[in-house]
């Protein structure tokens, strides 16, 4: 049998090159050391010439039972009579790396060498099989051979469809970091053709090789880009800071110009215009990267611009402090090489003349920043009035440039979105010639100013009031009424309403309070009465007075004994003026006229037109002063006539004292039973509170007077709106009245009357919520506490409330007083005995009875 096997040709002998070091390699078997296991898979293997099963289950049994070299015999018998399948090539490669995957492959080259022979013949079929590159490859990585593993990645890449490729580029990008140098470069080059969005792991590798110059191109490249998204999550403008500071970090390892399309320069400004809060550290940025490709001038050129455009104080804070830093390096720097140079005593003319221009710039330098720092706030807003104001300070005696700074000011600030007074700077552009005695200009500046459309009327009153008071300094009067009245100049009729944002300052200065009460100040000081008259005239004509115009123009007329007068200019201001206001004018004029003794038709008249529409509040003291008159001047029953409206016509917080004003003066006046009828009417009038004052007070008066029943049924009648629980005081004076001047019968229908009162408090809606509100507030606070609660909290209600039915039925005790005339009247009656009642109420009391 093994010789017809043989004469066939179904064995061959195949070239297998194994190396076992824990087994010595035998001799490749022949057909003759096949057994009779082998015979059975030899048998099948012949029979199914195109099918890997046979095989498969050969290689499974050798696997079981065979040696090495026998796997290796099978495996390679099988993958020559089937080369084209993958699954029998693969089994054999992985075998066959298994074998020689614990060794050194630096020593045993000649063993991977067969290893990689193996692998190239399996590709000469399965070169479209990426699962055998990638075998091949990882097989190539563990050896040191740098130039056919690349090799084999490019003919891989090449083979594979390139949707295949990412399975190839894993392997490969490892490899290519690993190589690092030109090596790598290249590698990363051919890789960003088809995976550009690793872009940033390329710039990296760009930055570690050293090739700057193509690291910012790639920069630019992906900037440029607007589908380009960051996989480590960085925006557009963290990247392009990134490419700035590399660029300035290497600024001498970068070439410029248009072989590499990179203009630093450019790149750079075009991020200060469009990146406006980083524009101080662009600028810082910028000047530092042509300080280190040694162009210093250029640096300082920069810094320069940078220090007069930036539009924040933190970004030329920043901005100034490199720029003195850089000028310090410098001048550092070349006192180092002068001292070098004096050591050796080599005299350089040049040299120090250079660096003492260099310290005079930084003197200069350091001088200017207050300058500087004002610009910045100028530019910020140019309408920025304090801050010019600053800058003129700022130049101190230095006259030509202040005159500059106003005259820039001026052309600068628009006046309708000036911030700050801007007629100051106008006024103080004015005295600046007036201090030097020049009054001429400082009048044409004044006359340029008032024509100024300001942001409103008051600043160009306050202007015209600025010029006025300059010629009231020069004592130009008669200039400075001029001045004043051309200010106030209008028509005879004007209908021009001051707040009509709609039209200039100019059309409505004119109804200015404030430049009329100046106008008329300066009229009262330097012209006669009938000039002033005339102003104040005019004020009331233009509808513009105020209560102090009206109090003002009062006042002058009285001063100078114009008594009727002055009274017609408080009716002239009762005329435009309504309440609150027109209760000042009313005190001011009343007590004018009280004071004046005019006749008591025309005072009781005036009193009358006062309180004819005076609201609530403001009645009391116009009704006081009304009823003083009567009782000074008058009579006394008009006077508390007066007295009862007031009662009627001020507001409910002054009526109480109204009411007690009212009978102390007709008690004082007509004695105390005059009264009673007025404690009626406040006791009707007055909320229950005020009303049980009043009813104590009233009960007290019948007291005085000996009214023993009046008094009491005073308090029967109070009763009924003090509950025994919040008002216990009222009860205790009702108790002691009645122990005075009671008897048994008054004492106990003083009792049941409390009782009745209590009993219908009890029953008020209102009263029994709040009791409610507060026992759950009680039980919160105790469950809160930790004290045990009753659970059955309707039994504890409903005993209480039969405790409180058993109460109120319960027997009154009383102890018998001594009797008298009219129940005891006159007579002080012995301490009561109090005896502990059957029942426990507090209310009751048990008196012996004789």
């Amino acid at each position: 049998m093994s010789s017809t096997l043989v004469a066939n040709g179904a064995i061959r002998q195949p070239d297998v090159h194994l190396v076992v070091r824990p087994i010595p390699e035998s001799p490749p078997r022949r057909s003759a050391d096949l057994t009779d296991e082998d015979s059975v898979y030899e048998q099948d293997v012949i029979r199914n010439t195109g099918s890997t099963k046979p095989w498969l289950a050969y290689i499974s049994f050798k696997r079981q039972h065979g040696t090495v070299q026998e796997q290796a015999f099978v495996m390679e018998r099988a993958c020559i009579q089937l080369p084209r399948s993958y699954k029998l090539w693969k089994m054999y490669l992985q075998f066959r790396i298994k074998h020689v995957g614990k060794l050194n492959p630096a020593l045993f080259a000649a063993e991977y060498r067969k290893v990689n022979s193996l692998f190239e013949r399996a590709l000469i079929l399965l070169n479209k099989m990426p699962r055998i590159w990638e075998m091949y490859l990882g097989f190539l990585l563990k050896q040191p051979l740098v130039t056919i593993t690349r090799h084999t990645f490019d003919r891989a890449l090449r083979a594979l469809p390139i949707t295949q490729h990412n399975r190839i580029w894993a392997l490969y990008r490892p490899f290519a970091n690993s190589a690092a140098g030109e090596t790598a470069v290249k590698i990363w080059r051919r890789y960003m053709q088809v995976h550009p969005e690793d872009a940033e792991d390329f710039i990296e590798l760009l930055i570690q090789v050293g090739l700057c110059t193509e690291a910012v191109q790639k920069y630019i490249e992906i900037l440029n880009n607007p589908r380009f998204i960051s996989k480590n999550g960085k925006g557009h403008f963290e990247m392009w800071s990134e490419m700035v500071d590399f660029m300035v970090d290497h600024a001498a390892e970068i070439e410029t110009g248009h072989e590499s399309g990179i203009d630093v320069d450019q790149i750079i400004r075009s991020g200060i215009v469009r990146f406006a809060d980083q524009r101080g550290k662009l600028w810082v940025g910028l000047a530092t990267y042509w300080s280190r490709r040694g162009n210093f001038e250029r640096s300082r050129d920069v810094f320069e611009e940078g220090i007069t455009t930036v539009m924040t104080v933190r970004d030329f804070t920043l901005v100034f402090d490199s720029y003195t830093e850089f000028e310090e390096s410098i001048i550092g720097t070349l006192m180092e090489v002068a001292s070098i140079r004096a050591e050796k005593g080599i005299a350089d003319e040049e040299a120090d003349f250079d660096l003492d221009i260099r310290m005079m710039r930084f003197e200069h330098l350091m001088d200017r920043r207050p300058f500087l720092l004002n610009d910045v706030l100028l530019r910020q807003n140019p309408s920025n009035v304090p801050e010019w104001e600053k800058r003129v300070a700022l130049w101190g005696e230095n006259k030509q440039e202040v005159v500059n700074t106003y005259t820039n000011a001026i052309a600068a600030i628009q006046p309708k979105k000036a911030v700050g007074a801007f007629h100051l700077l106008w006024a103080n552009y004015a005295k600046f010639y007036e201090k030097g005695g020049d009054i001429r200009n400082a009048r044409i500046i004044m006359e340029k100013a008032v024509k100024v459309p300001f942001k409103s009327v008051a600043e160009l009153a306050d202007m015209w009031i600025e010029w006025a008071e300059m010629e009231l300094r020069n004592e130009n009067f008669d200039e400075a009424v001029r001045i004043m009245a051309k200010a106030v100049q209008a028509p005879k009729r004007s209908t021009v309403d001051y707040f009509n944002e709609t039209l200039s300052p100019q059309q409505r200065v004119h109804k200015s309070w404030k430049l009329w009460s100046f106008y008329v100040d300066l009229v009262e000081s330097v012209s006669t009465l009938e000039e002033t008259q005339k102003v104040y005239e005019r004020i009331f004509e233009l509808r513009i007075a105020t209560p102090q115009t009206v109090v003002n123009y009062a006042n002058l007329l009285e001063e100078h004994k114009f008594f009727e007068e002055s009274f017609k200019v408080y009716e002239r201001g009762l005329d435009l003026f309504s309440y609150p206001v027109a209760f000042e004018i009313w005190n001011l004029y009343l007590t004018k006229a009280v004071d004046r003794k005019i006749s008591i038709e025309r005072l009781r008249d005036l009193f009358e037109q006062a309180v004819e529409d005076c609201p609530p509040k403001f009645a009391k003291v116009l009704y006081l002063m009304y009823g003083n008159l009567e009782e000074e001047r008058g009579l006394a029953r008009h006077a508390m006539r007066i007295y009862e409206r007031a009662t009627r016509s001020v507001s409910d917080e002054d009526r109480a004292d109204m009411f007690n004003f009212y009978i102390t003066k007709s008690a004082s006046n007509f004695g105390l039973p005059s009264t009673r009828p007025i404690y009626e009417k406040a006791i009707e009038a007055l909320p229950d509170d005020e009303a049980r004052d009043m009813c104590l007070k009233f009960a007290d008066m019948e007291k005085r007077l000996g009214e023993i029943d009046r008094a009491r049924a005073i308090y029967g009648h109070a009763s009924q709106f003090c509950d025994p629980r919040t008002n216990p005081s009222f009860w205790q004076k009702w108790e002691q009245f009645e122990a005075v001047h009671g008897n048994d019968d008054t004492f106990k229908e003083m009792l049941r009357i409390k009782r009745s009162v209590q009993a219908q408090y009890n029953t008020d809606v209102n009263f029994i919520a709040s009791q409610a509100i507060a026992r759950s507030q009680q039980r919160r606070a105790e469950e809160a506490a930790g004290i045990p609660q009753d659970q059955d909290q309707d039994r504890q209600v409903a005993d209480a409330m039969a405790a409180l039915e058993r109460q109120s039925r319960a027997p009154v005790g009383f102890v018998a007083a001594r009797s008298g005339p009219e129940g005891g009247k006159g007579v002080t009656p012995p301490e009561p005995k109090v005896v502990p009642p059957p029942v426990a109420n507090p209310d009751a009391i048990d008196l012996d009875v004789d």
